[in-house]
């Protein structure tokens, strides 16, 4: 195996990534070496190398929507062979022993430890992974259109499931989670309301071509049983409280946002609802990827160059596409 790799790294706040050249790492007990195949571009990659997240240590190599296969075997690594096509996600490590992680909330283990943000993650030729948080991967999605799945899939899901039997559902922020969540609902008979950035056009209409009824940038026509918002933009909050029922929940599915502005009690009034959703768990993806594997998903992915993370992150930050961006080590 060759002794260096490349990877894209972030050096500090506000900073491009930097190409390096870094030793591969060598597995411990308990962890497999990751060939990287595929990651998917997070908006939460976006917070992290914006230092939009608390105790950011630098350098730090983003990335937590893996695909690889497995390179090599740490000792006592059971249920895994080299070669195995796996997929790592977000959450990286729990500690199994305090209340959340007993009560089956390893999402909220004060100890817990994540990909691509106080774990090296996924911008690279090879990672790390701790076997625990590696999942195999049998669909027929190709490495690149796998990506997204990890997280995008897995997130959305959790949020779904918050918003319980809800029929009328809006996605507010129409990103690489929604265009996947959006076909989930639509194929379940749910009837989704895409709301995107003012004049975003193309994001409506690429909406209403997996199954929203309706796609615009202001209110939705109707009362939602339920709202999840993906975008990072607090001032949605309002805004969705206004367009569910009573009754209704509002989901905040991402990990970071920007500050909520002060609204009325009236808006939360009548039993509606606000919740977050904080990481996942791994019965979160396997029960995600089994499904995942029934359904006729369109996963539409853009694949980049592992050394073009910066233009892939700009495209991101500024929408310049729909669905998701992913980086390829072996693409040029």
């Amino acid at each position: 195996m060759q002794a260096q790799m490349m990877a894209m790294v972030s050096e500090g706040p506000g900073q491009p990534l930097k190409r390096v050249h870094l030793p591969v790492p060598s597995p411990g007990p308990g962890e497999v070496l990751v060939k990287v195949a595929a990651c998917g571009v997070c908006r939460t990659d976006l917070h992290v190398i914006d230092g939009e997240l608390p105790d950011i240590v630098y350098p730090v190599t983003p990335g937590h929507e893996v695909v690889g296969t497995v390179a090599e075997l740490g000792a006592e690594v059971t249920g895994l062979a080299v070669g195995a096509r796996i997929g790592v996600p977000w959450l990286g490590y729990s500690c199994g022993a305090c209340a959340d992680c007993r009560a089956g909330r390893e999402n909220l283990c004060v100890a817990a430890r994540f990909h691509g943000y106080t774990l090296p993650g996924g911008y690279a030729a090879y990672m790390l992974a701790d076997a625990r948080y590696a999942f195999a991967l049998t669909g027929a999605l190709d490495d690149v259109h796998s990506a997204p799945l990890m997280c995008a899939g897995l997130i959305g899901q959790r949020a779904l499931n918050k918003a319980g039997r809800a029929h009328k559902i809006g996605l507010f922020g129409f990103g690489a989670a929604a265009h996947l969540l959006c076909q989930v609902c639509a194929q379940q008979g749910r009837e989704v309301y895409a709301l995107t950035r003012p004049g975003d056009r193309a994001a409506q209409a690429f909406a209403r071509s997996l199954g929203a009824v309706w796609a615009g940038s202001a209110a939705p026509p109707v009362p939602l049983d339920a709202v999840l918002i993906f975008a990072p933009a607090g001032e949605l909050v309002p805004l969705a409280l206004s367009s569910v029922r009573r009754g209704g929940a509002v989901v905040c599915a991402g990990i970071h946002m920007s500050d909520i502005p002060s609204f009325p009690y009236a808006l939360l009034w009548g039993e509606r609802r606000i919740e977050s959703v904080a990481n996942l768990t791994r019965q979160d993806a396997l029960d995600f990827l089994a499904a995942a594997g029934t359904l006729p998903l369109q996963v539409h992915a853009h694949a980049y160059p592992l050394g073009e993370a910066n233009r892939a992150l700009d495209d991101l930050r500024c929408s310049r596409l729909q669905g998701a961006a992913v980086l390829v080590p072996g693409l040029t």
